[in-house]
């Protein structure tokens, strides 16, 4: 009886040694990242179409309902494109790409500022080429990683002196392109990039003491952007609770948890949504976790929190097991961005923090922001497949197509 409830114990136990065992495989980083990146696309999507059939409606003269959806898949179209190319690029080859990525990015920034820019809800970080408008910061994000990664892991040596640290990286290739979003008063963005800016150094090595005396100075610039503008004085006002003007500009915040409460622990149903008839405005866009939390309920809300855990572990996973400098810093840089900006973006629906205006990474409405997320996930999936024995054990694989067609009878010769 003993040795037979001995034997089960010890089954029982080996079991999760056995799970762990193949969480430690060379191809796990991978196959997480392609996961959460598909199902996080793929659900986006789904919500994008659910929140925004009112706000299509309203939007084309052809009384579409599908109109922003069918531009979203158009765009996550794209972005997988994208996302492919990029995974298939040798870490030697995001090298080379690193300055002319950052280049362009740079250039089309300072573009906002001719007549090809146009202002969006006061601020000026949109160009418009007449068949198709783009967001440039987006692309600076991954410059930013990226260069980050290359400058840094060239001077690694002398990291620890501030001199090193800031010059040339902060000063001025992190300070130009912070700078021109800040001229076009896109405050949110700036917030992100500077997470940016601020994941790659801590991965380099940066010493902590010149994080506090960066953090001083950046809160007292963004203080200042704040109480020189009305409209970001406002949602200040509202986020405090000195305005609760539901009609006026506390009507975004006071309905997204409106939207929250009404979902409660269940949700009213997929599609069901009470709040994007016109109560909530871009319930498709910056409040799409709003409908998510009033359409699916705390379930809803729950699973994208915690496919973005899953995400900041995998890339976590990455800057652990890999031993290039460059990959290590760079990977750093773009979970900073996509985690930063959803904390940003849950905080503000959910009321942490003041409404700043930035998307749900992969699942709010936005091409640029979808298709350049996707692109920087695709560079993570190029630094996995670097992983010792991650390559080899992939190209041992059969492909998805070869796996399927694998179940269908083979044709029998005729003697």
């Amino acid at each position: 009886m003993s040795s037979t409830t001995g034997s089960s114990t010890e089954r029982s136990f080996g079991a999760v040694p056995a799970w762990l065992e193949r969480l430690d495989r060379p191809v796990t980083t991978y196959y997480v990242l392609v996961g959460v990146t598909s199902v996080l696309v793929g659900f986006g999507l789904i919500m994008v179409l659910s929140a925004s059939t009112v706000s299509s409606l309203q939007a084309t003269d052809s009384g579409s309902a599908y109109s922003i959806f069918i531009s979203q898949m158009a765009f996550a179209l794209i972005g997988g494109v994208a996302l492919l190319i990029a995974s298939r690029l040798s870490v030697t080859a995001w090298k080379r790409l690193t300055l002319p990525l950052l280049g362009s990015g740079l250039v089309l920034q300072a573009l906002v500022f001719t007549p090809l820019g146009i202002d969006v809800k006061g601020n000026r970080n949109w160009l418009d080429f007449g068949f198709f408008t783009m967001q440039p910061s987006e692309l600076l994000k991954v410059g930013l990683a990226l260069s980050g990664g290359l400058i840094l892991s060239a001077k690694r040596k002398q990291i620890g002196r501030v001199s090193h640290a800031l010059v040339p990286y902060v000063m001025p290739v992190a300070m130009v392109a912070i700078g021109l979003v800040l001229l076009g008063h896109d405050l949110g963005t700036v917030l992100v990039m500077s997470a940016v800016v601020g994941g790659v150094l801590y991965t380099a090595g940066v010493p902590g003491r010149w994080f506090a005396l960066a953090a001083s100075a950046f809160a007292a610039i963004a203080v200042t952007f704040v109480v020189t503008s009305p409209n970001r004085l406002g949602r200040f006002d509202v986020w405090l609770g000195r305005d609760t003007d539901q009609f006026g500009a506390a009507r975004q915040s006071i309905h997204g948890r409106y939207a929250l409460a009404d979902g409660g622990w269940t949700g009213v149903g997929l599609g069901q949504s009470r709040e994007k008839w016109e109560w909530l405005s871009e319930p498709h866009n910056d409040f799409i976790f709003a409908i998510i939390g009033e359409e699916l309920g705390l379930p809803g809300t729950i699973m994208v929190l915690a496919l973005f855990v899953v995400l900041a572990l995998a890339c976590y996973r990455l800057v652990m097991r890999s031993s290039d400098f460059f990959v290590r810093v760079a990977t750093a840089g773009i979970m900073s961005w996509i985690i930063v900006q959803a904390m940003i973006n849950v905080g503000a629906v959910i009321g942490l923090l003041p409404v700043i205006g930035v998307p749900l990474p992969l699942v709010s409405s936005g091409g640029s922001s979808l298709v350049t997320t996707m692109l920087a996930l695709g560079i993570l999936l190029s630094f996995a497949r670097a992983e010792p024995g991650c390559a080899k054990a992939l190209a041992g694989r059969p492909s998805l197509v070869k796996r399927s067609f694998a179940v269908l009878p083979k044709r029998r010769s005729n003697r």
